[in-house]
């Protein structure tokens, strides 16, 4: 069985993490995560906390297995989200866009294992030394939010520079992404894209299938001016906002493309008109299935893979 470092910390079955999509990654999506084996995280997005402590709630009747909470740290109710997350005593912790050093302390008192999203050995560093139990290197290749450096740079550097586990991230929807994370000495692989394109995602159709039809070109990089980069399929949207970049925008104009027209794109459907984040993986993703289905098939597709390198090597 595929059993490695981050199975045991967090008590799950496969070293599968689902990404915390804001919008998308919901109760229903959570609670089918963990259940196939992997590790299912709500994204907290811009959530208000009532929404947060419903959807707990709610991913506790589904499922009687460990999830996640992802906190961005830049959302206006990020401090109450905190709270509520405490209150709550939710497993697992995953943040983004921000640094979560002033809430770590809290989070280990209550009982959270902490695993934030780094995209830099520096804040790899500084995290490890601040208490946290894990980490997700996160590359370039990821949908939404995204640092500078790739996934394959990216991974065996914080890897190397820290002694906790770590997940890779950005640019995986397959075994044999999940093996090559584990050769570049991951511990685990985070997925987002791919289980948008899964039955139990709340997604709209559209915007599932904008991604199914996708190529490997099929994403762009806006608000990179801003500080602020973030990936998305190309659309009406991104072609306006790219060219508005070039004469110079707010943090609040990135912030309105990058909140404010994310749901119109994933729950409503507007390809054109609404954000839709994605990874550069996209161009893989040709169906839509359930979650264990695509749990199961990972993991098969990686066991046998290994299997064969031992052989073909001699090990």
């Amino acid at each position: 069985m595929l059993k490695t470092a981050v199975c045991d910390l967090f008590d799950i079955k496969y070293p599968i993490i689902q990404g915390g999509m804001a919008h998308v990654a919901t109760a229903e999506l959570v609670a089918a995560v963990s259940n196939a084996g992997g590790l299912g995280i709500i994204g907290a997005g811009a959530c208000e906390p009532n929404w947060m402590r419903e959807q707990i709630h709610l991913t506790r009747k589904l499922t009687d297995k460990p999830f996640g909470v992802n906190i961005l740290l830049i959302s206006p109710f990020a401090k109450e989200v905190i709270e509520v997350v405490l209150e709550e005593k939710v497993a697992v912790v995953t943040t983004g866009a921000g640094n979560p050093g002033p809430y770590i302390s809290r989070f280990k008192e209550a009982g959270i294992k902490v695993m934030p999203v780094v995209a830099s050995v520096a804040l790899a560093r500084r995290l490890e030394r601040a208490g946290v139990d894990a980490f997700i290197a996160e590359g370039m290749e990821s949908g939404g939010e995204i640092g500078q450096i790739t996934t394959m740079a990216l991974v065996p550097q914080v890897v190397d520079c820290v002694k906790l586990p770590v997940v890779a991230a950005g640019g995986f929807a397959d075994g044999r992404g999940l093996v090559a994370a584990l050769a570049l000495g991951a511990q685990g692989i985070q997925m987002g894209t791919r289980f948008v394109c899964s039955e139990e995602c709340i997604a709209h159709p559209a915007y599932k299938q904008a991604i199914m039809d996708a190529s490997d070109r099929s994403t762009v990089i806006s608000g990179q001016s801003t500080g602020y980069p973030m990936r998305s399929l190309e659309n009406k949207l991104t072609r306006e906002f790219l060219e508005r970049e070039k004469s110079g925008v707010s943090v609040e104009e990135i912030m309105e493309f990058g909140v404010g027209k994310v749901r119109l794109g994933l729950l409503e459907g507007d390809l054109e008109g609404g954000t839709l984040l994605a990874g550069q993986i996209c161009g893989m993703i040709k169906d839509v299935k359930s979650v264990k289905s695509i749990i199961d098939e990972i993991v098969a597709e990686a066991e046998a893979i290994i299997t064969k390198l031992r052989n073909a090597y001699g090990g």
